[in-house]
């Protein structure tokens, strides 16, 4: 590779191409240079990423004008998040594929803090970033991942019951009528059929066990054709190949529909599968690497068994037994007792250090976070309104995608700060509102 392919020109001039195929994705011609310039502000330096502050980085002698495109762009135009992605989504899994092929399809959710009830979404609720229950939104993503690069494809803001039923509230902030209360794994399994759908490379999907816990969730990828490994919780149910559920009833002389749903008793009872790992003899257990730590030469591992089982929940009531896969534990030397556990549909024949290495790669989109909110502001949109939140959402995504593909190309070391763009001076008396030394609106 030249150094003129890695120099500050090149660059830009890459990045230039990039933002006119997103605005030909926009449609509307008169929304290709806001959106230009929104995305190139989202990538600029600065502690906060919300409109004003970026109108004054973008356009320091035009920030009123500048402000009230941005505004347009994000709150009001009506342009195709999916469509915007799906140029996002070409450009960046073509670089990121040419280090090797897709390992995995992630599920999982992401939460702020949000002050106030007003903008959509907010309720207290379990909020991730903090560990416990607070004011905040929370938006449910799916992402594709290599080995070494994943991006965000969609994301959907969850809806509170308390949102969802209160018709005041959703017309206040644009909820389309077609948007109704969803449990996150239903708003995931949506997105997972809309990625079928598009046609997206396929591979298996990694879920937490939010998620994973959900038996419709876990039947619905079965149902797409789609392979998964996802967490669950300690207290899941598991039938071992040995005490499977009895058959059916044989029928009875006369009249009457014959018996059809399956049997348990004391000898084919289901267990819990933390019961069950910690009955597991010592030899189960083995030691398992899976990839590099933040330390160098360090690599992380643990100690893990994996047995073959079929989930039991509600079996019941079935009239077949559900197939057999995999029973991925943890069990870290230094705890006193196993601490996760996996479901997989992998093939009965893949090797433990696979099946590891797998369920442990849903932590790559703990970087992508991150980055979108550290970096590019995801969480710092002030709006309120349902199409903001997503176009916003979506516009972060697409100047994280051109990041994504940018050390695809050359090295996963050139993060956020390397890219080279010019930035015009910001007057030295602009202050945004609510930074410190403004005065409060009247």
């Amino acid at each position: 590779m030249s150094a003129n392919s890695v120099a500050p020109g090149a660059q830009q001039k890459r990045f230039a191409a990039y933002l006119d195929r997103l605005a030909l994705a926009a449609g509307h011609a008169d929304r290709a240079l806001p959106l230009k310039g929104y995305c190139t502000a989202l990538l600029l330096d600065g502690e906060r990423k919300s409109i004003e502050p970026m109108a004054a980085r973008i356009a320091p002698n035009e920030v009123r004008q500048t402000h009230q495109s941005f505004h347009h762009l994000v709150a009001d135009a009506p342009w195709s998040d999916e469509d915007l992605l799906a140029a996002v989504r070409g450009y960046t899994l073509s670089a990121m594929q040419k280090a090797g092929p897709l390992a995995a399809w992630i599920v999982d959710d992401t939460g702020w803090v949000k002050k106030g009830t007003h903008s959509v979404g907010v309720a207290r609720q379990y909020c991730g970033r903090v560990g416990k229950q607070e004011n905040c939104q929370v938006a449910v993503s799916l992402s594709v991942s290599t080995e070494e690069a994943s991006l965000p494809i969609a994301w959907r803001l969850y809806l509170p019951e308390e949102w969802a039923h209160h018709n005041q509230r959703r017309k206040k902030a644009g909820v389309p009528n077609a948007i109704r209360f969803q449990t996150k794994p239903k708003i995931a399994l949506e997105q997972i059929r809309a990625a079928v759908t598009r046609a997206i490379p396929t591979a298996a999907v990694l879920a937490d066990p939010a998620y994973g816990n959900d038996t419709q969730f876990r039947e619905g990828i079965t149902e797409l054709g789609l392979l998964y490994v996802v967490g669950v919780m300690s207290t899941m149910t598991v039938g071992e190949p040995r005490h499977q559920p009895l058959p059916p009833r044989a029928a009875r002389p006369g009249p009457g529909r014959p018996p059809t749903r399956l049997r348990r008793d004391a000898r084919h009872a289901p267990v819990a599968v933390k019961d069950l790992a910690l009955a597991l003899p010592a030899q189960a257990w083995k030691k398992v690497s899976w990839r590099e730590g933040t330390r160098p030469r360090h690599k992380l591992c643990s100690r893990f068994a994996a047995l073959r089982v079929r989930p039991a929940h509600r079996d019941e009531k079935r009239t077949e037994v559900r197939a057999e896969q995999w029973l991925l534990m943890e069990w870290p030397q230094e705890e006193e007792a196993p601490t996760k556990y996996w479901l997989s549909t992998l093939s009965p024949h893949t090797p433990l250090r696979d099946l590891v290495r797998l369920a442990k790669h849903r932590w790559i989109i703990e970087r992508d976070y991150e980055e979108l909110k550290q970096e590019l502001g995801l969480d710092h949109y002030e709006g309120r309104g349902w199409r903001g939140f997503h176009h916003h959402a979506t516009l972060c995504t697409a100047a994280y995608g051109f990041l994504v593909a940018e050390r695809s190309r050359f090295s996963p070391s050139a993060r956020v700060g390397r890219l080279v763009l010019p930035v015009p001076e910001v007057p030295p008396q602009f202050h945004p509102r609510g930074s410190p030394g403004t005065c409060p609106a009247p």
